[in-house]
């Protein structure tokens, strides 16, 4: 072997030392970047479980709210609707009884009025039970027509105060 065989010899041996070197630094540094991502992975995977969680208590927070806004509304619907009925039934009535001559609707005449010109007598007759002002009985179908306008002005009012409860429902 000649001086310049050596050399190059040596200097291949120095390139394969270098080369095996170099590639167990890469394998140590694999090991430790493995290491450090799994850890990391790990904290991800505990921030992701965490923030799951929570979104499922203010998922469930949330429905419940819902849930209780749907029976409070389900009980003012509920309220309202009886309500209405009872004056449905109150003003059917009140037309049975007015159609039957049950009831009669009278109204006050001021007696002080000169320009009325009512021939009402200003007292009571024996035979009347009426011991008040002066009243005048109105014609049965204008009295239809009265119960009919005051029925629809209850309506509107339950109507109303089923919107007003909806809203502060709502807002609560």
């Amino acid at each position: 072997m000649t001086p310049v065989q050596k050399l190059a010899g040596l200097v291949l041996l120095m390139l394969v030392l270098m080369a095996s070197a170099a590639g167990v630094t890469w394998q140590v540094q694999d090991w430790r970047m493995g290491k450090q991502l799994a850890e990391q992975a790990g904290l991800h995977k505990n921030d992701l479980a965490a923030i799951s969680n929570a979104a499922a208590v203010q998922a469930r927070t949330e429905q419940d709210k819902r849930l209780g806004l749907e029976g409070r509304l389900q009980s003012i619907d509920e309220a309202h609707f009886k309500e209405f009925s009872d004056a449905q039934k109150n003003i059917s009535r009140l037309r049975d009884r007015l159609a039957t001559a049950d009831v009669r609707l009278s109204v006050l005449i001021d007696a002080t009025d000169s320009a009325s010109g009512c021939n009402v007598p200003s007292t009571t007759s024996a035979v009347g039970v009426v011991h008040a002002a002066r009243r005048a009985q109105l014609d049965p179908a204008h009295a239809q027509r009265i119960i009919a306008i005051t029925d629809a002005g209850d309506q509107g009012l339950i109507a109303l105060r089923a919107c007003q409860a909806y809203v502060r429902a709502i807002l609560r």
